[in-house]
């Protein structure tokens, strides 16, 4: 079974899709202490770790906790709180690679950059991280952000870097790349949003097919940011494949 964290604001289209596309559904809740726009985005309330273990801001209610522990996450609480006020909304808003870990690190939640120690680290001073990236694979971003571009080219990472805006985030004046869409397996990317209702859809639709990665729509329209799309998938030994 495959299981999609998403904004509890996901609509019943967008939902219904994820749910043909073989995930479950479980909506992250609320978080008050944020403003509006983003209170229940993934990519600010929780970081997937790894195959086995997801962090969760160290305010995350109980019952949403509990279930991430009946489904077999070791689940993991950050070291310090969330609140609206930069940079102490961005504290797990990463991106984290099975190599490599990026990210203002300054201001990194302690608990995440212990668990991530062991791999390359780029700083970058985009806080919104993840929220700026859209992970195609291991090796090819799409981001916005130039000071993220600039960072990875001593890697041998592959950036589409396309210019800010044209993404609706409700409250805010656009919403960014990252947090429009997610990877649902290897080879498939979901976007909240048609890319053909988007002014550089033609770029990272050829992106894309350099990389045999297939644009899923869940909903028709002009791309919205709700927080990046995080699935994960159980296997029948028990462990747990992460696709972001």
């Amino acid at each position: 079974m495959k299981y999609a964290l998403v904004d509890y604001r996901i609509n019943l289209v967008e939902k219904s899709n994820l749910e043909k596309l073989g995930c479950k559904v479980l909506t992250c809740p609320p978080y008050e202490k944020l403003y509006t726009a983003v209170c229940g985005h993934p990519d600010i309330l929780i970081h997937i770790i790894d195959k086995e273990s997801i962090l969760v801001h160290k305010d995350m209610p109980t019952d949403f906790v509990e279930l991430l522990k009946s489904l077999n996450f070791n689940v993991l609480k950050s070291n310090s709180s969330i609140s609206d006020k930069y940079p102490y909304d961005i504290t797990l808003n990463a991106v984290n690679l099975s190599k490599l870990f990026m990210h203002y690190l300054k201001y990194t939640d302690e608990t995440l950059l212990n668990k991530v120690k062991d791999k390359i680290s780029i700083n970058v001073k985009q806080g919104y991280t993840k929220c700026s990236t859209a992970i195609v694979s291991e090796r090819a971003l799409i981001t916005s952000d130039k000071s993220i571009a600039n960072s990875l080219n001593s890697t041998d990472i592959d950036v589409l870097l396309l210019p800010p805006g044209d993404i609706e985030l409700p409250g805010l004046d656009y919403g960014f790349i990252g947090g429009c869409c997610g990877k649902i397996d290897d080879n498939t990317l979901a976007f909240y949003g048609n890319l053909s209702y988007y002014a550089y859809g033609k770029e990272v639709l050829s992106f894309l097919e350099k990389y045999n990665v297939k644009p899923v729509y869940l909903r028709n329209g002009k791309l919205i940011d709700r927080g990046s799309i995080f699935v994960v998938e159980c296997h029948s030994h028990g462990k747990w494949q992460v696709t972001d």
